[in-house]
């Protein structure tokens, strides 16, 4: 073990998940999350990483802070296990895998190192409350943007026959091997987004930031059955209204609000 190791932690204003997913790519490594910033650790410099994340933050228009730290080295592995909590969202008790189960609750595991999506952000807490209310046994349900695989995994609990795809290499590995921890199956899986589905879901979930939600509207909508649901999230008050213009096509069916985030669940018409 090095005597040293190096911390940069991120404090984006909004949008940590874009800053996550560039901190995974870069470092290959686990990124914290804890109390709306990203910490980073490794036993290399960090300088070229908080350069790009200045530059990301200048592109986005996104007010972030950055702290570059050098530390003695002590087992911060076991600390950061120990900061991690287990959370209930409705039937389900998600845990990472060194914690136990709970009597009386679905057992969902999900290594929180390995991309954005454990249950404690708001808006992947409402995706799971609306897997649960929307989604029947049997039904074909595809997770776009699927991050750590949490979400088709709640789904697949559930008795959905699911497909998951993200555009992020790392994050589709993750989910595979969240997928295989909790012993349940996909039906597919792609490195991409929904413009590669071949089929129609009876339910598609889509938790990304809004711009993008925009960008692949038409998209999302296709893939939808008739009657099907779309459960859209990741939207921040600044933007709900241009999504709920955008997507007015479909029948608005509950807007799940928790603090800035929005969660919508429409159904085509």
């Amino acid at each position: 073990m090095n005597e040293y190791y190096y911390q940069l932690i991120v404090t984006p204003k909004s949008h940590i998940e874009i800053f996550n997913e560039l901190l995974l790519e870069l470092l290959q490594n686990a990124v914290e999350e804890k109390d709306g910033s990203l910490i980073a650790r490794q036993s290399e410099p960090l300088d070229d990483i908080e350069w790009a994340i200045r530059q990301l933050s200048k592109k986005l228009n996104i007010q972030t802070k950055t702290k570059l730290t050098k530390e003695k080295n002590e087992d911060w592995i076991n600390k950061y296990k120990n900061s991690i909590q287990p959370v209930k969202i409705g039937k389900f008790y998600i845990r990472p895998q060194w914690e136990n189960p709970k009597q009386d609750f679905i057992d969902v595991v999900i290594n929180p190192a390995l991309a954005f999506g454990s249950g404690h952000h708001e808006s992947t807490n409402s995706c799971i409350k609306a897997i649960e209310r929307y989604t029947k046994k049997g039904d074909a349900l595809l997770d776009v943007g699927s991050g750590s695989g949490i979400l088709g995994i709640c789904a697949a609990k559930l008795g959905a026959k699911v497909d998951i795809c993200d555009t992020d290499e790392i994050a589709v590995d993750s989910a595979k091997e969240n997928f295989t921890i909790n012993g349940v199956e996909f039906n597919e899986c792609w490195i991409g987004s929904v413009n590669n589905a071949n089929n129609r879901y009876d339910v598609v979930t889509a938790n990304i930031i809004a711009d993008i939600l925009l960008m692949i509207a038409k998209d999302l909508k296709k893939s939808v059955k008739f009657g099907g649901i779309l459960i859209l999230s990741g939207i921040i008050n600044k933007y709900i209204d241009n999504i709920i213009d955008k997507f007015k096509d479909f029948e608005l069916i509950e807007n799940m609000h928790n603090k800035e985030w929005h969660t919508l669940v429409l159904k085509r018409k």
